[in-house]
């Protein structure tokens, strides 16, 4: 599968058919205007600069990362500096919308230079693009204008900080959006977090537990065909807490189960749960429940 790198808007503008950017480290373009390779119907494409994309689509699937976007309807996505992602366009692709990018250079000296990294829907770790109301698309499309209107005009010494402060609106709306896009999906967190309850479960069942220990967040999320970054999402927006705590939280209550029967000594207990060393499993043990395993045996003897 080929891929095609645009260092530079300029390039990306170049690869698109579209003409020269007005300003080389921002930009906002069609996608009705973008004369796409269509002999190529798979590609993957890397870019040096932050993309955001509002699009409508027809015959296009996407991925970020290895994940699937569920391309339906309105939505946007995100891409940070040098993240990868396919496309792949079938035969009566129709893809319209608007795409703004942004270079890291037009930020510098900005307090969204460093602030950008705190909006986690630019990493790997969201799985699902960003789906908007028509009122939604309404407020991000209007920004988005405000910004190519910034640009059509003659540009000042006013234009960096005009443009970041719209900028810096469309990301904080963005991120409210998605918190929505989580809490209206109650039912389908819910049946997430049963599924990931039985593979936790049928985990502790195998024995794996004593051979290799607890398995790691992206091992679950892999099991369960999410990204470790959206099973934390799920469970702190139902439970409150991320999906390390989690699998913590089943660790001890094994643990206590193990230790409350009696039939094994507390080393065998640390043993069985993929401890190599009995004192490593008292400390986990007394941090998580402010009681050290030989105490907490104790109440049941």
């Amino acid at each position: 599968m080929p891929l095609y790198r645009a260092e530079t808007i300029s390039q990306y503008h170049a690869n698109c058919g579209l003409p020269s950017p007005v300003h080389p480290l921002v930009s906002v373009a069609r996608f009705e205007d973008m004369r796409l390779e269509r002999t190529v119907r798979l590609k993957s494409l890397q870019n040096g600069f932050y993309l955001m994309g509002l699009k409508r689509d027809a015959g296009v699937m996407m991925k970020y990362g290895r994940q699937a976007y569920d391309f339906d309807e309105g939505l946007m996505f995100f891409t940070a500096p040098g993240q990868t992602y396919t496309i792949e366009l079938q035969d009566d692709a129709q893809t319209r919308g608007w795409v703004l990018m942004v270079h890291p250079d037009f930020l510098y000296g900005t307090p969204l230079a460093e602030g950008i990294h705190r909006y986690e829907y630019f990493g790997y770790a969201v799985h699902e693009a960003l789906h908007l109301s028509d009122r939604e698309e309404e407020i991000i499309l209007s920004i988005i204008d405000n910004i190519r209107r910034e640009f059509a005009g003659n540009l000042d010494e006013f234009s960096q900080d005009i443009v970041v402060t719209q900028l810096t609106g469309l990301l904080n709306y963005a991120e409210r959006f998605y918190r929505r896009q989580f809490l209206t999906r109650k039912k389908e967190n819910h049946a997430l977090i049963a599924r990931l309850e039985e593979a936790v479960f049928a985990y502790f069942r195998t024995g794996d537990l004593a051979r290799v220990g607890l398995p790691s967040v992206q091992e679950v999320a892999g099991k369960l065909h999410v990204s470790p970054g959206y099973l934390s999402e799920v469970l702190r927006m139902v439970t409150g807490h991320g999906a390390q705590d989690y699998l913590h939280a089943r660790l001890i209550d094994r643990a206590k189960a193990d230790l409350a029967g009696g039939a094994h000594t507390v080393s065998e207990v640390a043993y069985g749960l993929g401890f190599r060393h009995p004192q490593s499993f008292s400390k986990f043990f007394k941090a998580k429940t402010g009681q050290s395993p030989s105490a907490f045996r104790g109440e049941f003897n």
